[in-house]
């Protein structure tokens, strides 16, 4: 692989074997720093993922900002922190209207990225991160909170509608309508009495709740690297038959 820098430092070109792209407003800070090197071995991002397995692009919903972070709407950017953090992935580039990241989880390429856009118009940044990826829909993988979940509580779904969720709504969106992408469900739990779901999914977690968030969100990372190594059948099947036994044990505790 060569790497060709222009006059413009906005802008490079990337060959990967026959085919040439241009990447445009992107940190190139990781070809000269090694910011994007998982592990010991220093390797292309684009030569690995053209000669091995596809990438997948993991995208997690929330709202940016000090003001949203630790809210019940954010969950999705913190399984997007736990993973990278424990792989050693920085997401750390702003691009694709997102903060983004790309490295490796043993010989698996993944594409992390936390949408900037707001809750409500996630699509308009990870619609066209998948489209410039050429990535097929089977490799995406969205997280988000649902309340139809106890406090915790993960699920792991190949594909589904967006449940009223309006992150899940502008996904589909942008991509066309189509809904055959995978999520991570994390489990926020219902709101208390009459209060209005939408203050609830704002508010931040007690410390209860925050400590089954937090639980789960380990747990999650370890979903995610079975997908990555077995696929998302066979990471779906383990996982949320574990899940289901946790749901049992806090369905009928408070959040």
């Amino acid at each position: 692989m060569s790497i060709s820098i222009g006059q413009d430092s906005r802008e490079r070109k990337i060959w990967c074997g026959k085919r040439t792209t241009l990447e445009k407003t992107i940190d190139i800070s990781w070809i000269t720093h090694g910011s994007m090197l998982n592990g010991v071995a220093r390797r292309s991002f684009c030569t690995a993922a053209a000669s091995g397995p596809l990438p997948w692009l993991f995208v997690g919903l929330g709202n940016p900002g000090e003001k949203f972070k630790g809210t019940r709407h954010n969950v999705g950017f913190e399984m997007i922190d736990v993973f990278a953090e424990s792989q050693g992935i920085p997401v750390d580039t702003a691009n694709f209207k997102a903060l983004f990241g790309q490295g490796f989880v043993s010989d698996y390429p993944v594409l992390l990225t936390k949408p900037q856009t707001y809750m409500n118009l996630s699509g308009e940044s990870s619609g066209p991160i998948a489209a410039y990826y050429k990535l097929p829909l089977t490799r995406v993988l969205v997280f988000h909170d649902d309340m139809d979940l106890p406090c915790g509580v993960l699920r792991l779904q190949p594909k589904g509608g967006h449940w009223r969720h309006n992150g899940l709504k502008s996904v589909i969106h942008h991509f066309r309508g189509n809904r055959e992408f995978a999520r991570l469900r994390i489990g926020i739990g219902r709101p208390p009495g009459q209060m209005d779901p939408k203050a609830f999914v704002l508010q931040k977690f007690n410390a209860t709740a925050q400590d089954r968030i937090n639980s789960g969100l380990i747990e999650g990372v370890d979903a995610l690297k079975l997908v990555l190594s077995k696929g998302l059948t066979e990471a779906a099947r383990r996982f949320n038959t574990e899940q289901k036994y946790k749901h049992l044990r806090l369905q009928d505790m408070s959040t």
